[in-house]
């Protein structure tokens, strides 16, 4: 399985899913027009990856702004990572926040408390 990266653009975040290194990074800015259109790509490929995933996965989640349409593909990217982890694929998120900004760490917060998954809050200082 190849690399996946699209590089961010004003509404839409970095993305890279590096298959043999097991980690899953998105970055940046999520107001896609067209939510569907722009995650589905990458939750293909997140299926394809768990056909035969590494001992663990890393996600690096870094946003600095989410819409609604944005996070109901967060939350299915959320479900598939729930699926595996009790499937026994193991995996360590890490969520990244700026020091101010409350609304993207109560979403991680959200996140973790809704999926029992394990994460790491990351605060940046900037």
């Amino acid at each position: 399985m190849e690399v996946l990266r699209i590089e961010k653009s004003p509404k839409t975040p970095f993305i890279e899913l590096d298959p043999a290194g097991g980690v899953l990074t998105m970055e940046g800015r999520s107001i896609p027009e067209d939510p569907e259109a722009f995650f589905n790509g990458i939750y293909s490929a997140m299926l394809n990856y768990y056909k035969s995933p590494r001992k663990q996965t890393y996600f690096h989640f870094q946003f600095e702004y989410i819409n609604s349409g944005s996070s109901k593909f967060i939350l299915r990217f959320f479900n598939l990572i729930k699926k595996q982890y009790d499937l026994g694929n193991d995996c360590i998120v890490n969520w990244y926040y700026e020091e101010d900004d409350e609304n993207i760490l109560d979403l991680g917060q959200h996140y973790m408390n809704t999926f029992k998954l394990p994460f790491k809050f990351v605060e940046i200082y900037g």
